[in-house]
């Protein structure tokens, strides 16, 4: 692709995406605050002004768009069908509460919502007239998106989005699933998810992101989190699209004081998918442990970007992103750590480790530290190879055949960061999914 056809596609595919936004708007939907309509207003300025990535930023030189810049993606025209048997294989059993959009809307009907625990939880329009306040603090607020296309776009298009707001001093016991389900082919959907959870409260958190059929298709994820002082977040990231979907997705975390975030992210799906993952310590002995696998193969490309920013002192951070490539697919990992003017005391430790299971397959992980205070522990590193042969030799020593000692070695190398998983149900799951897609590489 030259030049000049590559623009043409770029402004092929930006000009499908915002068509959505000059169709005549939904009469029946609620009118949005003045501040809604000022923030999608500035968004959508940013997307007119920006450009497709390219590898020629530095951000994007190892994730070539010209394949989705030569799609053309329509917004939903036809509601869903789906009745809550239909899904029944994505349940997970510990959660009582569940919310539901299928293709970029909410479904009703497959939703369920527990008024129990003290969360207030629901699409953000059902959510404006008794949590305004909340949102409006934090809606946007957290994610910048000037510069960043995609996550513009998202704002652009935020119409409604899934709002979970834990009121202070509140500890619930069950898993919260959030579940955005893709049903239809050459349709763009742009998921939002906000949750602020109040001081002292503590939530597992299960975003969920799959596909009921094998199409191409464009899957545009924002979520923003905000943990008051001491609060707690267990969050669980699944992505398991399409293998011919395009998964872009941006997500913010704001630390309050003392807080605690736990992050597993798992990447099995999408032909091209991209997460850019943002954690803020915006007070004093915040902490935060994100974990990351993906696991790909044939000519799937998964990058993770992330940004773990120490501002204040006493600040924890712990990372580990593992990644398992096989066929002729592509993994990047890129890890920023910055501790800043002021933050001392900072522990920080992050490992990249990638495990490559054929001749063609591709990682390129970058771990970056940047430290502009003097009293800190700083680690990081990265390493990226085979299975080790005399792991493979010792366990056919012990009767078993090369592909199922390769199987299992493998299987272990990913379980690590499964098996941190706090939801027992989810890690069986995808105990599996590993299991059969190892077992599946060439």
């Amino acid at each position: 692709m030259n030049a000049s056809t590559a623009i043409v596609s770029e402004r092929g595919v930006l000009d499908s995406l915002l068509a959505a936004l000059a169709l005549p708007p939904d009469k029946s939907a609620p009118t949005q605050p003045p501040w809604l309509k000022r923030l999608r207003a500035q968004a959508l300025e940013r997307v007119n002004a920006l450009t497709l990535p390219s590898t020629h930023d530095e951000a994007w030189r190892f994730t070539p768009l010209a394949t989705f810049a030569s799609q053309s993606f329509q917004p939903l025209r036809t509601p869903t069908t789906l009745q809550p048997q239909d899904i029944k294989h994505l349940d997970i059993e510990e959660a009582a509460t569940r919310l539901v959009f299928v293709d970029g809307v909410h479904a009703p009907q497959l939703s369920s919502l527990s008024r129990d625990d003290g969360l207030f939880m629901g699409t953000m329009t059902s959510l404006l007239a008794t949590q305004t306040p909340a949102i409006a603090q934090h809606l946007g607020q957290h994610l910048a998106f000037q510069e960043a296309l995609f996550a513009a776009l998202n704002t652009a298009f935020l119409r409604d989005a899934a709002a979970l707001i834990v009121p202070p001093d509140t500890a619930l016991a069950k898993p919260v699933h959030v579940l955005f389900i893709s049903t239809q082919p050459e349709v763009a959907s742009h998921p939002r998810l906000l949750l602020v959870v109040g001081a002292g409260s503590k939530l597992t958190l299960v975003e969920d992101y799959v596909a009921l059929h094998k199409g191409t298709y464009f899957t545009n994820a924002v979520a923003e989190l905000a943990l008051g002082a001491s609060a707690q977040l267990d969050h669980v990231r699944l992505q398991r699209e399409s293998l011919q979907a395009f998964h872009m997705a941006s997500c913010s975390v704001s630390l309050g004081a003392a807080s605690h975030y736990h992050s597993a992210s798992i990447a099995l799906g999408g032909q091209i998918s991209r997460l850019d993952m943002t954690v803020r310590q915006t007070a004093e002995s915040a902490e935060c442990r994100l974990d990351g696998l993906a696991l790909i193969g044939g000519e799937q490309l998964a990058d993770t970007h992330t940004f773990i920013d120490h501002a204040k002192p006493h600040g924890v951070s712990r990372q580990l992103h593992k990644c398992i490539v096989g066929g002729a697919a592509h993994a990047v990992f890129n890890g920023q750590v910055m501790v800043r003017p002021g933050a001392q005391k900072t522990d920080s430790a992050q490992s990249s480790r990638n495990l490559l299971l054929s001749s063609k397959a591709v990682v390129d992980t970058q771990p970056q530290l940047e430290i502009f205070a003097d009293d800190v522990k700083c680690t990081h590193g990265a390493t990226v190879g085979q299975l080790d042969s005399d792991e493979v030799f010792y366990l056919q020593s012990r009767g078993l055949p090369e592909a199922v000692a390769r199987n299992l070695l493998t299987y272990a190398f990913g379980a690590e960061v499964i098996n941190r998983i706090p939801v027992a149900s989810l890690r069986r799951q995808l105990e599996q999914t590993v299991l059969e897609q190892t077992t599946g590489q060439p």
